[in-house]
């Protein structure tokens, strides 16, 4: 990411969302242009006064309906989580919102009913699998977290599992095309569950709370402003107290979904209407809805015969079967919204600069997408381009997925939101109509299938993917081929068939090796301003203990998710294929050297395939030894800073070349054994970037890397790693081998004797074994002074344990043997070699290193400048606004 410190145009890649505004700030129209009182939770007739007396409402941006209680046990306030003295307290009924009677008028945060019509770019949720999250609480209801719960991975809100669907789609805050506003900073607010000793970035108060869901964040840059259910409400019904289900329409009928009240056995039918209405955070006027009762025996959608209670119903009615009759109500009810001959619709522009959050327009029988569209132009302004270049879209802003739907010109609008209504009501307030500039919808998928046989055809792949999970033929192409690593991108032309064809191939074996499937991101490059410089992001989760795993959620959340890649998963390969477009971008490694190695060696094979062909490569150290990390002053390894502070010493850093090279084995000895090793094992191909050992060093390197395997667990931290080491070195310390008898070397062709040695190791940066100088800093005629990108390699020797100890103790040097650009080893049995940390026992024969192409890009951290006297511990709390209502 070329600008960490403002993520809001540049982590997006540009996504085609619309740039995140402030609906309460933007002016909003009624009618035919009129200006509406305040926003709305959406289509609807708006809402009616309150009875008298009722409630204390609550601030008019945050939706709130607030009510006096009494308080029976230790209570805490939401807004500045401080206990709630006395026996009074105000409490939300929708959304359970609890506040002092001093703290009312501050309230900013939305009430969960009116939430839905306050997001400006629907974003769906990626839920988890389901856990315990102690001391948490639920941003839907509020309440604590008990039971095994859900979080979205992005931006880490928490939901009981019956909430989920009352959850807004809000998950990111994004701009459409990369357009910047240096003047403004668009915050995403998100409230609370924040650490009970998270401080306030402006006053450096403690902001946040283990008693109750408080204080707010922005999911972009980590800013903390101070203070501004798998529950279904089962609550055990004392006397007069009856428990009835609720339905909110014909779907949630059929699946048996239902929310669970509690109301007075003898509540009048305006008492439980509203709480049924408060179930399905339905803010709109009581009057237009009723309670149909459900007969036990009924589980068809047969509706003609159920009873009705509506609020204002009449006597009869609610004598006869309504609930506030003196005979036992129904268990079951379905909630209905009364028919209206013309409503207010809400209707938004999918463009950027509108000046205005949307426009409302008065559908009636005769009104039709056409029609509305007609409308929506001339109030946008837009009524002078020609008609044919918009279309009507209806978007429902599900929590898990939004989903678009493009409406046919002859669609009448009020029978069609009678019919979502008659679906859901809460689908009804997730539901959003949007004019936005017609575009072919074509379904396309990208699906990275890797696991397969090297060196083939797009059609013998074809053919072997068809044999194996049954492609369909015409909705399934191969598009791109990456036979060196057994791997290709599908483009699948049906959203069912792509389900298919990952949930199947993940399970599918091709010549004994399992397939690997991925999902891949199409990124937008056209949109991205000219000079942005987005970043692409490898973490290996299973370096630095559970750093890596920690580091990968961090940047999902700080960066847009689909430029996060798990190497894992499929590798560096499928990073570089959907960044293969993007023209200009940089590289950030989490990993030890050997993870480096691996993207590098990824970005030499794709390098002519990608429109950025040398993008500059970072480092977050996370191995054991970390040399290349110490060079480049990324640290000997991370140790839990700010992932924020990471992204901006990315940006921060100079760009510095690296020689990269190309190590031929060839274990074809002509002399060799019939039966050997040899005979069996074909030549292969290594590249290296740090050094390359054989021998001793290689040799503990590869005892250790034998023991991970065996107990991986046991090795998660960087301590106990180094420990191991030393076990292994001393298990060796009497160890002698006379590796100078077992090899020959040739640099430059010219044949090299060697000294009484036990390892014989190739650097070509200044750092070795955890950051040990192994060349000497001691001046030599014999050599050139080294650097890393001179294209050369020097050749040094230890003669044991003993002297890798002093080495790394800073006691001694090695033995300089030789410096150059070409070198041949030849060995004459089995002997281990190690190359950037990754160690193996290679057979007899030859060993060539030489040059590799061209050199690579890397980024050196600048050097921390002193900090002045009366600097703020971190600048970001500098100016930080107060939370406005539309943290939404």
């Amino acid at each position: 990411m070329a600008a960490a410190a403002e993520p809001r145009a540049r982590a997006w890649l540009g996504s085609s969302s619309p740039r995140p505004g402030s609906p309460a700030s933007s002016p909003e129209l009624g009618g035919r242009g009129r200006a509406r009182p305040g926003p709305g939770p959406g289509p609807g007739s708006g809402s009616g006064p309150e009875r008298a007396g009722a409630r204390t409402p609550g601030p008019a941006a945050s939706g709130h309906s607030f009510r006096k209680v009494t308080l029976t046990k230790p209570t805490f306030c939401h807004l500045c989580s401080d206990f709630i003295w006395g026996l009074a307290g105000f409490l939300c009924d929708v959304c359970n919102f609890m506040s002092h009677e001093k703290c009312l008028k501050h309230v900013k945060t939305p009430c969960t009913g009116v939430a839905p019509s306050l997001v400006r770019v629907p974003v769906a949720h990626c839920f988890g699998p389901r856990g315990f999250y102690k001391r948490k609480f639920c941003a839907v209801c509020r309440k604590a977290l008990e039971a095994p719960a859900l979080r979205c991975e992005v931006c880490e809100l928490h939901v009981h599992p019956d909430c989920v669907p009352f959850a807004c789609s809000d998950c990111r805050q994004c701009h459409w095309d990369g357009h910047r506003d240096h003047d403004a900073h668009h915050h995403h607010w998100r409230e609370g569950n924040l650490p009970s000793g998270a401080r306030c970035e402006v006053c450096r108060k403690t902001c946040g709370s283990s008693d109750v869901l408080a204080g707010v964040r922005c999911e972009w840059c980590g800013v903390q402003p101070g203070p501004h259910s798998m529950d279904r409400h089962l609550l055990l019904s004392g006397p007069g107290k009856q428990t009835l289900k609720i339905f909110d329409g014909n779907d949630a009928l059929q699946r048996n979904h239902f929310r669970v009240i509690t109301v007075p056995r003898h509540a009048r039918s305006q008492e439980m209407l509203e709480a049924a209405l408060r179930a399905y955070y339905v803010m709109e006027d009581p009057c237009d809805f009723e309670l149909q009762a459900l007969p036990p025996s009924v589980h068809t959608m047969d509706m003609g015969t159920r009873g009705r209670t509506r609020a204002g119903g009449s006597a009869e009615e609610e004598g006869s079967r309504g609930p506030g009759s003196r005979e036992a109500a129904p268990e079951a009810w379905i909630l209905r919204a009364l028919p209206h001959t013309q409503e207010d619709l809400k209707i938004y522009p999918a463009w950027l600069k509108v000046g205005v959050a949307y426009v409302s327009i008065r559908v009636t029988p005769r009104s039709t997408a056409r029609t509305v569209l007609l409308e929506a132009l001339l109030l946008l302004g837009r009524q002078a381009e020609s008609p044919e270049s918009f279309q009507l879209e209806e978007v429902l802003m599900g929590s898990r997925q939004v989903q678009r739907t493009v409406l046919e010109d002859e669609e009448p609008l009020l029978t069609r939101l009678r019919d979502i209504r008659q679906t859901s009501l809460r689908q009804m307030t997730q539901t959003r109509f949007y004019v936005a500039e017609s575009r072919a919808v074509a379904p396309r998928v990208s699906l990275y299938v890797a696991g397969l046989p090297f060196g083939l055809s797009a059609q013998e792949y074809g053919s072997l993917l068809d044999e194996a999970v049954a492609t369909k033929a015409g909705l399934v192409s191969v598009s791109h081929v990456y036979s060196s690593q057994g791997a290709v991108v599908l483009d699948v032309a049906c959203f069912a068939e792509a389900e298919r064809l990952y949930m199947l191939i993940k399970d599918t074996a091709v010549h004994g090796r399992p397939l690997t499937a991925l999902v891949l991101p199409d990124v937008l490059h056209t949109k991205l301003p000219p000079d942005s410089c987005p970043l692409l992001v490898f973490v290996n989760p299973k370096s630095g203990g559970l750093k890596g795993r920690d580091l990968l959620c961090s940047f999902r959340k700080l960066l847009n998710p689909h430029q996060v890649f798990e190497l894992t998963n499929g590798g560096p390969l499928p990073g570089f294929h959907v960044f293969s477009q993007v023209p200009c971008f940089r590289v950030l490694v989490c990993g030890g050297d050997g993870t480096v190695g691996w993207v590098l060696a990824a970005l030499e094979e794709m390098r002519h395939r990608l429109a950025c062909p040398e993008p500059s490569v970072a480092i977050l150290p996370l191995g054991t030894g970390n040399d290349l990390g110490r060079v480049l002053r990324w640290g000997a390894g991370y140790s839990g800073e700010d992932p924020f502070s990471v992204l901006v010493s990315v940006d921060e850093a100079d760009a510095v070349l690296m020689d990269r090279w190309t190590i031929l084995l060839d274990a074809h000895e002509a002399g060799a054994a019939e039966d050997s090793v040899a005979d069996v094992e074909p030549p292969k191909i290594v590249q290296m970037s740090n050094y390359c050992g054989i021998g001793i060093d290689a040799e503990l390197s590869l005892d250790f890397h034998q023991a991970r395997e065996e107990e991986p667990g046991k090795f998660t931290s960087r301590f106990h790693n180094k420990g191991v080491y030393v076990r292994v070195g001393l298990q060796k310390i009497s160890h002698s081998r006379g590796l100078h008898k077992e090899i020959r070397l040739q640099v430059e062709q010219q044949e090299v004797e060697l000294p009484s040695i036990e390892g014989l190791i190739f650097i070509n940066i200044p750092s070795w074994g955890s950051g040990a100088d192994l060349w000497g800093s001691d001046s030599d005629s014999r050599f050139e002074k080294p650097r890393m990108d001179d294209g050369l390699l020097e050749v040094v020797g230890v003669t044991g344990v003993m002297h890798m100890g002093q080495v790394q103790g800073g006691l001694r040097s090695g033995i300089r043997i030789a410096q150059g650009s070409y070198f041949r080893v030849t060995l004459l049995k089995a002997t281990p070699v190690q190359v950037d940390g990754e160690p193996w026992v290679q057979a007899p024969g030859h060993m060539i290193i030489s040059a590799a192409g061209p050199k690579v890009h890397m980024l050196r951290k600048t050097k921390q400048k002193p900090r002045k006297a009366g600097t703020p511990k971190d600048a970001r709390a500098d100016g930080v606004p107060i939370p406005e209502g539309d943290s939404k």
